[in-house]
């Protein structure tokens, strides 16, 4: 067989070797050719693995039975926190048994819902995903965001908030773009490129009558990712990103300033530096009183909460009001109207679960807490005018629903009044272990199992999951895959892995970069803790993780071979040496460091999970389940193919773990249709409770 060939191909001419030099380093590359994804080759070596996946896949026991019980966990009515316009609340809900959400019209006073938008009305197919969207200030238009076959780059158009018919022609082009709507006059809105595919990367500004343009702020460094928003139907925000979870650059400007009879020219209008420079990440939002605040990381690794007034908002002029916490990080925030004064609602998160706090927005004084209904996750707080706050909350065991939290009440209400009211949750207890990586950190693993297995009395089947990326803290939420798998006996763990944010800035920056391969030790030294701890044999373990979690699963399985029966990794990073060349890979550069720079390039070849693959020929890997899709245009479906081709080659021989491929077409990274999720959840843990011996109730 030619050694660059992947296990199951057939070309009628062997494509030509390659090998990059890098550094003076000779980088082979055998399988670029797997990087052309609709070439002859790539589509007969997919079928290859498509059916050999199947032929695996119907001797899984649980297969069918893990989808049902899924289907089962998910057939509910989910809602999302509302936005306020004069006269009505809009939001989004699934109904049960639908495939996607639509956007709803609530009356604000009560009264049943009004469909506004319905993708599976305009795509009875499913490939259409809502995307986003923003209504406009009087709540008469509604900029509607979609895309199809999970490319996440389609169409933003206005449709008339009564009807739903179209207003003036759509822009094309975009990726999950802010749309801010310009206060007053002619119905206009900024909005934002964030790739230049389709015109200057920044935020312009879009007439909506006939489509006519302006570029209001150009962004001109390499890799950064725009933001608009108008705070308080005055002022225009900008911002923009360098390199997700690292650095925030913020601008105000009043548009007040703007001359009504000239209309929104934003030429006339200076912005004003809010934070410009500082390695700090920053959300700013209005509150009833005037003031800018602001969640930063600037002084505060765990963030904290700043006021100042939107007139002269520079750093110089900040004020604290809320501390950082130095055992929670602060996730969200709203100010709102309080019985008393202007109040901030602050969430905080502590090892994935959430806290809600209120507190005087003029003193940052704590007046209270909110009465959550468990241990789970906070998000999306949406104020109205008169006070009221929404909020989705969502536990392990229990599915998001939106709470209602009234000015000078404690206890949030279910909202809407009709929302049907949520079944009696299963319980589940939650653990927390310690283990100690190589270089003496303590890391955390949060451990989930039935009840009634509290206290772990035998090594089961467990899952080991760990994302470790961008700063982002795992929240323990609701997931109709991770609670079908505690019902079905099994087990399931998180190392909190520096990488994410789950202990503050500092915790993000000591496994990115250079650093990044301190986060595939801490995975392999959670793996072995839970082992040394009785949790699960090595024979029940599986390390599952998705995007840049599969990519430390790979390099935790691929540098430790024994450390576990089973990997998935789900639309992974995999070849580090051209990641930035793949998808979006060329924004991710703050993250994982750039192969230009030759320190950069020897840490991630170091942990590179496909060329530590192509080096161990003959090593016995454990079984893994790659998943990749088609229209990923975020981290590309190359990397589970390369990295696929790459473990079976240095796998063959007999008695190998299976290496498998899922992979689909018409979808993406992101949102998908019920049913196709369903699916890619049900086979993903059908094989892990295949390979670590989980037998089901």
């Amino acid at each position: 067989m030619v050694r660059h060939r992947a296990p199951g191909s057939a070309h009628a001419h062997d494509p030509p070797e390659v090998v990059d030099t890098l550094h003076g380093r000779p980088v082979p590359d055998p399988y670029r050719w797997l990087e052309d994804p609709d070439s002859p080759a790539t589509r007969h070596w997919l079928a290859e693995r498509s059916r050999e996946f199947e032929r695996e896949a119907a001797a899984w026991p649980l297969r069918g039975p893990l989808a049902e019980r899924i289907r089962g966990l998910v057939r509910t009515e989910l809602w999302t926190p509302p936005r306020h316009r004069p006269g009505a609340l809009f939001t989004t809900v699934r109904d049960p048994g639908a495939e996607h959400p639509r956007l709803v019209a609530v009356p604000e006073h009560g009264g049943p819902a009004r469909t506004v938008f319905d993708p599976a009305a305009e795509d009875p197919t499913g490939r259409t995903t809502l995307d986003a969207w923003e209504p406009s200030p009087d709540g008469a238009l509604i900029a509607v965001q979609t895309s199809s076959g999970g490319v996440e780059r389609g169409g933003l158009r206005v449709v008339a908030a009564a009807s739903g018919a179209a207003v003036g022609p759509p822009v094309t082009g975009v990726r999950y773009s802010h749309v801010a709507w310009f206060p007053g006059g002619e119905p206009s809105f900024y909005y934002v490129r964030r790739d230049g595919a389709r015109g200057v990367r920044g935020v312009w500004l879009r007439r909506v009558g006939d489509g006519a343009e302006t570029l209001v702020h150009p962004c001109t460094a390499p890799a950064t990712v725009p933001g608009v928003r108008v705070l308080g139907g005055r002022w225009l925000l900008i911002t923009e990103s360098h390199g997700t979870g690292h650095r925030t650059d913020l601008w105000l400007a009043d548009l007040a300033a703007f001359p009504a009879r000239h209309g929104p020219d934003p030429r006339g209008v200076g912005l004003r530096p809010v934070q410009v420079g500082p390695e700090a990440e920053t959300e700013a939002r209005l509150g009833p009183d005037g003031v800018l605040y602001l969640r930063t990381t600037l002084g505060a690794p765990r963030r904290r909460l700043c006021a100042v007034a939107p007139e002269d908002p520079g750093v110089e002029h900040w004020r604290e009001v809320v501390p950082e916490d130095d055992g929670a990080t602060l996730d969200a925030f709203t100010p709102y109207a309080g019985p008393d004064g202007p109040a901030l609602l602050v969430v905080r998160t502590r090892l994935g679960i959430s806290e809600a706090t209120l507190h005087d927005a003029r003193t940052g004084a704590r007046t209270g807490s909110v009465d959550l209904p468990g241990e789970g996750m906070v998000h999306a707080p949406e104020p109205t005018p008169d006070g009221t706050v929404h909020l989705a909350y969502a536990d392990v065991a229990a599915q998001q629903r939106v709470l209602r939290l009234t000015p000078g009440d404690p206890r949030p209400r279910p909202w809407p009044d009709h929302a049907a009211e949520p079944p009696d949750p299963p319980a589940i207890a939650r653990a927390v272990l310690w283990c100690r990586s190589p270089d003496g950190t303590r890391v955390p693993i949060t451990v989930f199992s039935r009840a009634g297995d509290a206290r772990l009395p035998a090594p089961g089947p467990t899952l080991l999951h760990a994302y470790g990326g961008f700063g982002r803290p795992r929240q323990f939420g609701f997931s109709a895959t991770v609670l079908a798998w505690l019902l079905s006996g099994g087990r399931y763990a998180v190392a909190h892995v520096r990488g994410g944010g789950d202990a503050g800035r500092d915790w993000h920056l000591r496994g990115s970069g250079r650093d990044k391969p301190r986060a595939v030790e801490d995975l392999v030294a959670a793996a072995d803790a839970l082992v040394d701890a009785g949790v699960c044999a090595r024979r029940h373990l599986c390390l599952s993780g998705g995007s840049a979690g599969g990519l430390l699963v790979l390099a935790a399985a691929v540098a430790r071979p024994d450390l576990c029966a089973a990997v998935i990794a789900s639309a992974p990073l995999a070849d580090m040496a051209r990641f930035e060349r793949l998808g979006l890979g060329r924004m991710w550069t703050r993250e994982f460091g750039t192969a230009a720079d030759p320190d950069d390039f020897a840490a991630l070849m170091s942990y590179s999970p496909y060329h530590r693959a192509l080096d161990s020929a003959g090593q016995t890997f454990p079984s893994v389940l790659l998943t990749g899709f088609h229209g990923d245009t975020r981290t590309d479906a190359a990397h589970p193919r390369k990295m696929c081709a790459a473990l079976r080659a240095a796998g063959r021989g007999r008695g190998r773990a299976p290496v498998l491929l899922r992979y689909e077409r018409d979808v993406g990274h992101g949102p998908r249709a019920v049913s196709r999720a369903v699916g890619l959840a049900a086979d993903a843990h059908a094989f892990a409770a295949h390979r670590t011996g989980l037998a089901g109730p």
